[in-house]
């Protein structure tokens, strides 16, 4: 059992009430506000997200590293702050600890707000979309570690499929190797992040959010390790056809190689080459995903017993 009191942990008052009354939470990333969207429109998304854990009987606890402490629910405060933050560091598993050490403010990816999930006792995690296995993988060798969190961090993670940015049947086919339950909520094929349909089948369908909790509960019975992957299509008035996005996301990938972008810098540059192209359509798509994903994410947390997280 991990000694909390060892850790640079700081709670918000919300999740603290939480916490001590038993509620629902729902863990949050930061890199969408930081990495995402400019100010102040992700800070305004931030807060439509954390409003959307509330309208569905959960309480928000959105991650971030400030001045080397893990931040487990932001105030208004520190909301505004990381929002117009500067050179803020895009954390993963590599660097956290880094972070932390040195005195740092950093926004938690995915992998990274797993692990500051499991810390703070939460079961549950609402995202965009998870990270992958990037194309050309036989030349660069570039697949993200949330793959491999979840894997190991024994959290559900509510999003809207993998990044369409990424070779999706790759990063499905790693996942399985890794033993991750991908479930999708409401079609029996995987969604494509902007996109409903990806053309995949879903390895999993459960529509009902007690069933999803369950499953996650079961696996920590069984004494199997991590997560579990949960996706649902984005909803449909704000779907961006697969069709449409394809010669955009390959546009967006040729810039990228042109300019000699890789590494972390790759995501983030990818995806705003894709808001320029699209007119702003993505990031529109963006949101809209995110929210419906809190809202589901809120409900699992609620069938979620307290034992289990």
């Amino acid at each position: 059992m991990t000694d909390l009191s060892a850790l640079p942990l700081v709670f918000s008052d919300e999740v603290s009430r939480a916490r001590t009354e038993g509620a629902a939470l729902v863990a949050l990333e930061s890199t969408i506000i930081t990495h995402g969207m400019p100010y102040p429109q992700n800070l305004e998304t931030a807060r439509a997200v954390e409003q959307a854990v509330r309208d569905n009987g959960a309480v928000p606890a959105t991650m971030a590293v400030l001045d080397g402490q893990i931040h487990i629910g932001l105030n208004d405060d520190t909301l505004e702050q990381l929002a117009q933050a500067r050179n803020v560091a895009k954390l993963s598993r590599a660097d956290l600890a880094a972070c932390l050490a040195t005195g740092g403010t950093g926004a938690t990816t995915v992998a990274a707000t797993m692990i500051c999930a499991r810390l703070a006792g939460i079961g549950v995690f609402a995202t965009g979309g998870v990270g992958g296995v990037h194309p050309g993988l036989a030349e660069h060798y570039d697949i993200s570690a949330d793959l491999q969190e979840l894997a190991q961090t024994p959290v559900t993670v509510v999003c809207a499929g993998a990044k369409a940015i990424l070779d999706l049947p790759k990063t499905f086919e790693v996942l399985e190797t890794l033993g991750v339950p991908v479930i999708t909520v409401g079609q029996d094929t995987l969604p494509a992040f902007w996109s409903r349909n990806s053309g995949l089948p879903a390895p999993l369908r459960m529509d009902d959010p007690a069933q999803i909790a369950r499953a996650q509960v079961l696996r920590g019975a069984l004494g199997l390790p991590g997560g579990q992957l949960v996706t649902q299509p984005i909803p449909e008035t704000a779907e961006i056809a697969a069709e449409v996005l394809a010669p955009v996301i390959a546009q967006a990938q040729s810039d990228a190689r042109t300019h000699n972008i890789s590494a972390k810098g790759l995501t983030p540059y990818l995806l705003q080459r894709i808001y320029e192209l699209t007119d702003g359509a993505s990031l529109t798509a963006n949101i809209a995903l995110v929210l419906n994903n809190a809202r589901l994410a809120a409900r699992i947390a609620r069938e979620m017993p307290a034992s289990a997280t």
